[in-house]
């Protein structure tokens, strides 16, 4: 029998390497980053809704803080299906609770998607398609299904899967077990997983997207098995457990402990959007610069340059490799390989009360 999927969006996020543009009350996923006037989140819940049926088959999850701002983007989302956690404790606590609150509406063998809502996706119809297959693998087996991004360099911003065995195909899909988790590794690390050939002469590793399929059941049992504290203490005080939750990831807790792990490869165009460079990576096309912005340059190249006041003009002389943002009172200029530095100045304007209304 077939099964629809219940999208699930985690839109907790801070997205702070997007600073200043992205703020407190204002986070990445709240963003128009390419010029068309949808957000992130927007962009997200629109290519889920065909897989949710509507928007009454899909979900949110979300922190208090932010709970307005995911109310204001999609006003059509039911009241019910927001879930908004008092404080954020990464997405372990979140995936249990949703999962939870699912599998009481639906049943432990409803199958349930999990996605970040800052993401950007190619090809709508292979992510569809891949979906599709994932659905009906988690369907069919008690399997925890995860999206591996077939990578195209050696990137030391993700982390990494390596498949094991194929299983067979769905979908015409092919999907293996998987071996192994590595957190974001170094650069001659992630060369030497690049340079690996499977017997087939295949690389054996894709990237961790971050987004996974499974039904309730499979992975509330699992979690009774491996993260106990987080299910049981949800299970027995629901929300007013959020204050004795250690802060975990999905993937530390549950996902490279499990034995339930499969690796469905993707290739429908993928990002996940983690900081400035991304948008070059996805506009910049034939251009010197990415100007989202009016933009006067003399001897500038490989530049990126953002405004959120149209009126405004950003003047460059003689740079190169450099992101400049200019948002209401704070202007950033940084090299382009110095961008993952920006957490840094985060934490400096957090140690001066004077500058804390800039975050």
């Amino acid at each position: 029998m077939d099964r629809s999927l219940i999208p699930v969006i985690l839109a907790g996020g801070k997205g702070e390497r997007f600073w200043p543009l992205s703020r407190k009350h204002r986070p990445k996923q709240f963003l128009c980053l390419d010029g068309s006037g949808n957000s992130l989140l927007q962009e997200t819940a629109n290519r889920l809704l065909t897989m949710a049926d509507g928007w009454e088959g899909l979900w949110v999850v979300t922190s208090a803080q932010l709970a307005e701002g995911v109310r204001s983007q999609l006003p059509q989302l039911p009241p019910e299906n927001l879930l908004v956690e008092p404080e954020g404790r990464d997405t372990a606590p979140a995936v249990a609770w949703a999962t939870l609150e699912i599998s009481r509406r639906y049943g432990e063998d409803a199958v349930i998607g999990f996605f970040p809502a800052d993401h950007w996706i190619g090809d709508q119809v292979a992510f569809q398609k891949t979906l599709n297959a994932a659905t009906q693998l988690a369907t069919y087996l008690a399997a925890i299904v995860t999206l591996g991004i077939t990578p195209s360099y050696a990137s030391t911003g993700y982390g990494y899967i390596q498949q094991g065995e194929q299983v067979g195909t769905f979908g015409e899909l092919p999907v293996y077990h998987v071996d192994r988790f590595t957190e974001k590794p170094d650069r001659q690390t992630a060369e030497t997983f690049l340079a690996t050939k499977s017997r087939t002469g295949e690389c054996p590793y894709t990237w961790n997207s971050g987004m996974f399929v499974f039904q309730a059941g499979v992975v509330l049992e699992e979690l009774e098995k491996y993260a106990p504290e987080i299910i049981q203490l949800l299970k027995a005080k629901g929300l007013a457990a959020y204050g004795e939750l250690a802060k975990k990831s999905i993937d530390y807790a549950l996902m490279e402990k499990t034995e339930l792990t499969y690796v469905m490869p993707a290739s429908f165009g993928w990002d996940d959007l983690g900081d400035w460079n991304a948008i070059e990576r996805l506009m910049k096309g034939d251009a010197k610069n990415v100007e989202l912005a009016q933009h006067i340059g003399l001897d500038t190249e490989g530049a990126i340059l953002y405004a959120t006041d149209e009126d405004e003009v950003i003047v460059t002389i003689g740079l190169e490799d450099v992101v400049v943002v200019r948002d209401r009172n704070v202007t950033l200029i940084v090299k382009k390989d110095r961008t993952q530095d920006i957490k840094q100045v985060i934490k400096l304007l957090q140690e001066h009360p004077n500058l804390q209304q800039l975050l």
